[in-house]
């Protein structure tokens, strides 16, 4: 068991956290909680610091347990990891096909007849025309910095897929919600 005692970074107030070892764990907590602070600011400096590594300042804390038990420490955060935005840890580690294939064994995707596919922001119908995918399209300046806007279709698609089984047919990415049909 490893774990930080008395964490008091920004939201954290006094925290004690005990993590297992030889685990896959996962910090949770509503949006604002102090999730990052914990792990980002706090914890993973700290482990750094002991280790001998270069780092910034870890966060206000009282003691860490259990860092002489961990050999090393790597962030994974969601930063694309490829040449695309779209290629983050999930992504390259097939996460998102496990989800992907539990979407499609709903109910409403099965009589849709919809594919794992067809929920891919990468390819098929699950990828907008417009930005591939991406979120935003690329504008080129030809005197000016490129610019990158966010893209209203994906947008529009996004938002409607949220509600999709509540609506008679789900929009694809090729399908604005704007103009989504009702068969």
């Amino acid at each position: 068991m490893a774990g930080v005692a008395r964490a008091s970074e920004h939201n954290l107030k006094n925290v004690d956290v005990r993590i297992p070892l030889k685990r896959l764990v996962c910090v949770t907590g509503v949006s604002g909680s102090g999730k990052s602070t914990l792990v980002e600011d706090v914890l993973y400096p700290a482990l750094l610091k002991y280790r001998g590594k270069p780092t910034e300042a870890p966060g206000q804390f009282a003691g860490l347990r259990g860092a002489e038990l961990i050999d090393d420490i790597v962030m994974v955060d969601q930063s694309a990891i490829g040449r695309t935005t779209r290629s983050n840890p999930a992504s390259y580690v097939g996460a998102f096909d496990a989800i992907r294939a539990i979407f499609a064994t709903e109910p409403a995707a099965q009589e849709r007849k919809y594919t794992a596919g067809t929920f891919s922001f990468n390819s098929g119908n699950g990828r907008c025309p417009t930005c591939s995918g991406n979120g935003f399209e690329h504008v080129e300046m030809q005197f000016l910095s490129d610019v990158y806007l966010r893209c209203r279709i994906a947008m529009a698609v996004a938002t409607a897929m949220k509600s999709w089984t509540s609506s008679a047919k789900a929009p694809t990415a090729c399908e604005p919600a704007s103009q989504k049909s009702s068969t």
